[in-house]
């Protein structure tokens, strides 16, 4: 009888043995492409020998020591090589060990900036509907996940959601995409003046949503507007890559091809690819010149921020994303899989779309292709295609409630960058495989 805690008490999830580039092995031997990179994190697949050399070596140096008293090399070269590649503005690299503390650490700087700016009044957030931030509380209140939130409502921050960048829902027939992504960009404004611009500290959004409504792109133009609107008003736009970041969608950081500078960025999951648990929130300088020229102290702090094992870690996969041009690989075969999947999948009457960037990319399920109708969420068929896709030997990230929080059904794809065009088609075959089981 096992003592964990599962995510699910009634699971009975097989024991993984060992991975080897895009595959794991379970303890019976069966193989499984990772085809989701767990939740988009294994980006250079598993057992890198580059990346487990990084670890030992430091391991071998000093394992941990705390920033209370010492800062490490790897942290001092991995802050280094992430600003070098950040949008411009962005000074200053915040580690911690994961997303949803790189989120909290951004809400709370976010409120320190202003309180150090002279503008206290300002503490109140903006995200979107259907997004996701993290689990822990802060990051639970901002983020638009409706099902994930409810238990937790009394527990939780006032905020408040604007329409998400939707276009496949909610793009009207007389609507270009421009027109419709302005739009929705311009309900940011109407929240901003319903509750008060003095009130408002930030907008929290995914550039490419991730896990909650399944590798959703932006229009063009639709961030370049909100970053007006935030200049206009004084706002922070904060930017969560946790998930879309790190070469996921074919540039380094997302929030590139959308041609704009925030004022933090938050990371993780391919940032560490899944070797050690890292993450980090970048800030730009004028934000940490405010708290270097105020009180001096950012208060906040874990006890693992700027690990130096987990950032001898993050930087060895920084080195291969970068230099070792994986994060092109991975728009280069983003590009061929969204492509084949189009090809075997656009005209299947129960997927009604297939959308992303590079290799983050969601098929999003209805029952009726033509009026978008979703399949009544009774059926659960999002885990019915986790079940039959596993059982396939593929791992995907399906979810349900893609609309709403209630309807809808989709799949995210988000594989190794290591990936080659052979897996494509083995990913095609097991996706087939599943479809015709399920739908």
């Amino acid at each position: 009888m096992s003592h964990l805690f599962p995510r699910h008490t009634k699971a009975n999830n097989p024991i993984v043995e060992r991975g080897e580039g895009v595959y794991l092995y379970d303890t019976n031997g069966k193989r499984y492409f990772d085809g989701s990179g767990g939740a988009a994190v294994s980006c250079l697949g598993h057992s890198d020998p580059d990346v487990t050399k990084a670890i030992t070596d430091q391991l071998e140096a000093v394992a941990f020591a705390h920033t209370g008293f010492f800062t490490s090399k790897p942290a001092e070269d991995l802050a280094d090589k992430l600003i070098e590649h950040a949008p411009e503005g962005i000074e200053r690299v915040y580690l911690v060990s994961g997303g949803s503390e790189a989120v909290e650490a951004a809400l709370k700087l976010a409120r320190q900036y202003f309180i150090e700016i002279g503008e206290p009044s300002r503490h109140k957030v903006i995200a979107r509907r259907q997004s996701y931030h993290g689990n822990t509380l802060g990051a639970l209140a901002t983020g638009g996940n409706l099902w994930r939130r409810e238990p937790f409502s009394p527990l939780m921050i006032e905020t408040s959601h604007i329409s998400p960048c939707y276009e496949y829902r909610d793009r009207k027939a007389e609507e270009n995409p421009f027109e419709y992504g302005q739009r929705v960009a311009n309900e940011l404004e109407e929240e901003i003046l319903r509750i008060g611009p003095d009130e408002i500290m930030a907008f929290f959004a995914e550039p490419v949503v991730g896990a909650t409504s399944g590798a959703l792109p932006p229009t063009e133009g639709y961030f370049r507007r909100v970053r007006e609107i935030c200049d206009k008003y004084g706002i922070l736009l904060m930017l969560d890559e946790v998930m879309c970041g790190m070469g996921r969608t074919g540039t380094l950081f997302a929030c590139e091809q959308d041609g704009i500078a925030p004022d933090m960025i938050t990371i993780a999951k391919g940032l560490g690819a899944g070797y050690q648990p890292v993450g980090a929130m970048l800030c730009s300088g004028k934000i940490y010149k405010a708290i270097e020229e105020g009180s001096g102290f950012f208060q906040h702090g874990h006890t693992y921020i700027g690990h130096p094992t987990a950032a001898a870690a993050a930087l060895a996969v920084l080195t291969k994303l970068t230099d070792g041009g994986l994060t092109e690989r991975c728009r280069i075969m983003g590009e061929k899989l969204q492509n084949a999947l189009k090809k075997e999948f656009g005209q299947h009457p129960h997927i009604g779309d297939i959308r992303g960037r590079g290799l983050f990319i969601g098929l999003e399920f209805v029952e009726d292709k033509n009026t978008k109708k979703p399949f009544d969420p009774k059926k659960n068929l999002n885990k019915a295609l986790k079940k039959a896709t596993f059982n396939a030997g593929l791992v995907c990230y399906p979810m349900g409630g893609t609309i709403d929080g209630v309807n809808g059904d989709h799949i995210l794809l988000a594989p190794p960058f290591i990936m080659e065009d052979k897996h494509i088609d083995e990913i095609i075959s097991k996706l087939n495989t599943a479809f015709d089981e399920v739908l």
